[in-house]
């Protein structure tokens, strides 16, 4: 009883603290976005100020527009500025277009609405982004649609004056452009020099992490594997942020490209010291000379994070790791002659383990060098990155992943959302359906190129509604009868300054965002007088209630699907596997590398509540898969040199046949292409007893170690792998 009462008691503390800890963006931000929050709102107020002395319509665009392009960085605001111009112009060219088309025919108008805003987010499903879609490229679209909206559905309510509608839009959004990015510069001291400061420290950061979880591997620890595995995700936000950088850096040079081809080799990285791993599981595998080497090579990697930063370039490094390489050459060499030495070695017929744990051993050896190969690359392109190359026309751009399914259910669902709240308006003759239309098309344009529009437009919704009030207190109590713009900028400043605020932490950033886009809109500031409480009321509601709309029509038609997209995400894997054996141009190391890691974070991103074990396992079966692909084009260009004997090369395109079909239309493939890897695997054993050059026996080592890979990953994830296991996701005992 009385541990129960002093549990009670301890409850309230705690909720206090919590609540405390809560609002620390409040009372104590960081310096660095209090600024942002400061220097966004002074510019908001700015455009404000200048649209109500031009005596623009509605003046309250330009102060939502610095808003929406408004970001923490230099390189950010100018990268979604330049985009979101692209997107107005595009968007006002359609909406006069619509408008001209459709004066007086409502349900024509409608119709061409939806379709057009489901057409831009079509368009922006397909252009390049990362899954976290932090590209403003997307943006451009979203802002396209935005755009296309506010324009058609302000002009079909005065059809002859659409020219005059269309120019004051596209001024005050110009305006509010202009004015956030000529401010966010005057506050940028140094840009050059903090922004290759700051590429450096995420390569670093990258690489340090990637180095911590090697020296594990290395070391034999089975938990490195799912600590490395989260590495990708770190890799991924930091990629996302090298195009910013590019922006601030400018066209002049290459750095960017450098910096996100690096990034992309640590990723290769990763996956090579995975290989590391899974052969030191085989039995005889590790050695004296191995463990060795591999202390060796862990006492190399901890050096290098510190000597990046104290060397002013990556020459001395790259040195060492060729001596390394070297090394590891010379064990390879040494373990194949030592191979030789033994009686039976030109006799397939006889079991001789010394031989086959001396073959093992120059595997692993071959592994390691993959492993120097992959950081050297990435040091390489680090080094490039910092300092600029004469003529260099290196490019690395960002990779774009059509999926034509997805893209498909984006545009629908955005359609028939719009063409929904148009029927409303048509059906009640809602005097304020325009405006309702109008925030369900901008709700519709911003958020159904995400995989999960619901979560989004929920959030967004809470944020709607934080504005609807805030903008209650400004109208009918604080702003009742205004008498100079002064009053108006104190009160709607500090209204602003608390969602700058709430933008910085991270939990509020989403609804922070509707709070800080439609507070403006609520207040409707205007140069013939104050809104009343009427104006408040008729826009307050069909804000709210289309943010309510849309989030519903979110979740009722056509609902994100966690384990459709899983299953859809695991037969475009396979669906990769066999492209990648079977193509007469098999994709590149880099493109195999990024889509995984691409599907690999979006997995993350939207596990929602799936049980850990399922997610394990994806998670898993994308990385396996990436290791299988990499070996596949390996050994189809193994293949190709002809180094190897014509037995082994028939064994190895055995195995690549049976890949192309892999886990393909009939099923049953999988069990067929195991059986057939292993039976590579022992001829290619034979044919390297057999073989007394030197070079081919290193050739068919590299062969047999991708093939001991592949081996190995196919029979450790067959829950991912094997089709015949049609409903693997009701499986508790580690299956899908």
């Amino acid at each position: 009883m009385s541990a129960g009462r002093s549990t009670l008691h301890r409850l309230p503390g705690a909720d206090l603290r919590q609540l405390i800890t809560g609002l620390r963006w409040l009372y104590a931000p960081d310096p660095v976005m209090f600024g942002y929050a400061l220097r966004t709102t002074f510019s908001s107020l700015l455009a404000l100020g200048i649209a109500l002395w031009m005596e623009l319509g509605s003046p309250q665009w330009a102060a939502l527009t610095v808003w929406m392009i408004a970001q923490g960085t230099r390189g950010r605001s100018l990268a979604k500025a330049r985009w979101h111009l692209f997107g107005m112009v595009l968007g006002v060219i359609f909406g006069v277009g619509l408008v001209a088309a459709f004066p007086q025919a409502p349900m024509l108008f409608i119709v061409a609405l939806a379709c057009g805003i489901g057409l831009f987010c079509m368009i922006g499903t397909f252009l390049p982004g990362p899954a976290t879609m932090t590209n403003y490229r997307i943006h451009g679209m979203r802002a396209t649609g935005f755009t296309y909206a506010i324009v058609s559905l302000d002009g079909i309510a005065d059809p002859g004056h659409i020219f005059r509608i269309a120019a004051s839009r596209a001024t005050y959004i110009l305006l509010g452009i202009v004015l956030e990015t000529t401010i966010s510069g005057l506050f940028q001291l140094r840009l050059v020099k903090r922004t290759r400061a700051q590429l450096a420290d995420n390569f670093e950061t990258a690489l340090s992490g990637s180095i911590a979880s090697l020296c594990a591997l290395l070391e034999g620890q089975k938990e490195a594997l799912s600590t490395a595995r989260s590495l990708f995700t770190t890799i991924t936000t930091l990629g996302d942020q090298v195009e910013f950088a590019e922006v601030e850096l400018g066209r002049a040079t290459h750095a960017g490209d450098h910096a996100r081809a690096a990034l992309a080799d640590i990723a290769i990285l990763l996956a090579r010291g995975f290989d590391v791993a899974t052969l030191m599981r085989v039995p005889l595998a590790t050695s004296e000379t191995f463990n060795r080497q591999a202390h060796v090579l862990r006492d190399f990697l901890q050096t290098v994070p510190d000597r990046l930063r104290a060397e002013p370039d990556a020459s001395k490094i790259l040195d060492d790791l060729r001596a390394l390489r070297r090394t590891c050459r010379h064990d390879v060499t040494d373990a194949l002659a030592a191979e030789t030495e033994h009686p039976a070695h030109f006799d397939p017929h006889t079991p001789d383990a010394a031989h086959d744990s001396l073959v093992r051993q120059a595997m692993l050896h071959h592994a390691l060098i993959a492993l120097i190969d992959a950081l050297r690359m990435a040091l390489m392109q680090f080094d490039a990155s910092r300092v600029a190359q004469p003529h260099d026309h290196f490019r690395a751009p960002i990779r774009s992943y059509r999926n034509w399914p997805q893209a498909a259910v984006n545009s629908a669902r955005a359609a028939v959302t719009v063409f929904g709240a148009g029927l409303i308006w048509v059906t009640t003759a809602w005097p304020d359906g325009l405006t309702f239309l109008m925030f369900v098309s901008i709700a519709c344009s911003l958020f159904s190129t995400l995989e999960r529009p619901a979560l989004a437009t929920k959030a967004f919704f809470h944020g709607a509604c934080c504005a609807a009030l805030a903008g209650g207190v400004l109208d009918l109590a604080l702003l009742g009868t205004p008498t100079t713009f002064e009053l108006l900028a104190f009160w709607t400043g500090i209204a602003m300054l608390l969602g700058g605020l709430a933008f910085a932490y991270p939990p509020l950033t989403l609804p922070a965002v509707a709070y800080n886009l439609f507070l403006p809109i609520m207040i409707g500031p205007a140069n013939s007088g104050r809104t009343n409480e009427i104006t408040y009321f008729n826009t307050a509601l069909p804000l709210v209630l289309g943010l309510a709309y849309a989030t519903w029509m979110f979740r009722v038609f056509l609902p994100y699907n966690v384990r459709h997209q899983r299953q859809a995400m695991r037969a475009h894997i396979l669906h990769d596997l066999r492209r990648t054996a079977r193509a007469r141009t098999p994709p590149d190391t880099d493109d195999i590398v990024s889509r995984n890691v691409d599907r690999f974070v979006r997995l993350l991103t939207n596990a929602g509540n799936t049980p850990a074990p399922i997610i394990e396992t994806y998670l898993g079966g994308i990385l396996s898969a990436m290791r299988v692909a990499l070996w596949v084009r390996r050994l189809r260009a193994i293949r190709h040199v002809g180094l190897i004997p014509p037995p082994a090369q028939r064994a190895i395109g055995l195995v690549i046949g049976r890949m192309s079909h892999f886990s393909g239309r009939y099923s049953g493939h999988y069990g067929r292409t195991l059986r057939a890897t292993r039976l590579a695997i022992a001829r290619l054993r034979t044919c390297e007893r057999m073989t007394p050059q030197l070079r081919t026996r290193v050739a068919l080592v590299a062969a047999l170690t991708g093939l001991d890979i592949i081996a190995a990953e196919l029979d450790e994830n067959r829950a991912f792998f094997d089709t015949h296991n049609e409903a693997p996701e009701n499986s508790d005992a580690g299956t899908l």
